[in-house]
């Protein structure tokens, strides 16, 4: 994470003019990036409480047990109440980061007002993912709530990846670097994503990793068949990866631009090898939270290479 501290156009023109009392850019930089990876931390720990199937460990919310905020401690007790109150605790975590990250972007009153609205997102979105995550327990791990959790979880890593972005960015009109022809096809790469990922919590609802071997309940539906509708979904939106790299590669595109989308291929390769190995292995634990920590990373892949299409500069 060297990059949080390398120097940068924006960086240097903000801390020139920077008045007393506004976080230093440094600063500003090691929370959202702190923010930004606890929120795909906190994906990787949800899974964890899945799959070792703790995801009743609490038998209510928001206390654990019924006048115990805290996993009591007796003879019968097994890991998985900790396990599912160490999850819980991440989220207050998640939290104070958030309320971090709103701190230190509103001090700068110099920075545009989108900037802030999107710092906002971190805060309100930890906020409900607390109420979701504490009625996905109260209704028994139901697939569709567990699925929603999950998503809601895809579009902070979203958000907090666009802020980091545009936080390093100067406050001016960005302006595009790559032909009409790019321009029009990434916006399809997202709505794609969005059913890939819709498609892989149909998976794993329909699966065997419920989050609770006796309460939780299954989606009704045949697996084998919704994988390859998964599958299908993955394989077109790599088709249309490639296709976009085709384009910039015949075009002057910037190096930038071309690298982001190349990173975004690889990380969606191996996603997709992560979902065939685990397929025909009968899903292992160790590769379905590699496969939940790589969907994290695909999502921050996505909004790099999105937002390389354009830059912000300010003209001399």
């Amino acid at each position: 994470m060297t990059s949080t501290t390398s120097p940068h156009p924006s960086a240097t023109a903000h801390e020139a003019g920077r008045p007393r009392g506004i976080p230093a850019y440094r600063w500003v930089r090691r929370i959202l990036w702190a923010n930004l990876v606890a929120q795909i931390g906190i994906v990787v720990t949800g899974g964890a409480v899945r799959l070792t199937g703790s995801g009743l460990g609490c038998s209510t919310w928001p206390q654990c047990e019924p006048g115990q905020f805290t996993p009591v401690l007796h003879e019968a007790t097994s890991w998985h109440p900790f396990i599912e109150f160490g999850n819980r605790t991440l989220t207050g975590v998640l939290g104070v980061l958030a309320v971090a990250v709103v701190w230190v972007v509103w001090r700068d009153r110099r920075r545009a007002p989108g900037l802030r609205r999107l710092a906002l997102v971190p805060l309100a979105g930890t906020a409900v993912q607390a109420v979701v995550g504490g009625l996905t327990v109260l209704v028994d791990l139901h697939p569709g709530w567990v699925g929603g959790h999950f998503l809601v979880s895809m579009a902070l890593v979203a958000a907090s990846t666009l802020l980091l972005v545009r936080h390093r960015e100067p406050d001016v009109a960005p302006t595009p670097v790559v032909t009409p022809q790019v321009r029009r096809l990434t916006p399809l790469l997202w709505p794609v994503l969005a059913v890939v990922l819709t498609l892989g919590v149909v998976v794993t609802g329909a699966g065997p990793h419920s989050g609770d071997a006796e309460l939780a309940q299954r989606w009704p539906l045949d697996p084998v068949a919704v994988a390859r509708v998964h599958a299908l979904s993955v394989w077109t939106y790599i088709a249309l990866v490639v296709l976009c790299l085709v384009l910039l590669r015949r075009t002057d595109a910037p190096t930038t631009t071309r690298r982001a989308t190349v990173v975004l291929l690889a990380v969606t390769l191996a996603q997709g090898l992560i979902g065939y190995v685990q397929y025909f292995t009968d899903l292992p634990e160790v590769l379905v939270a590699s496969h939940m920590l790589g969907a994290a990373l695909l999502v921050v892949a996505q909004v790099r290479q999105t937002t390389s299409l354009r830059e912000r500069a300010v003209l001399a």
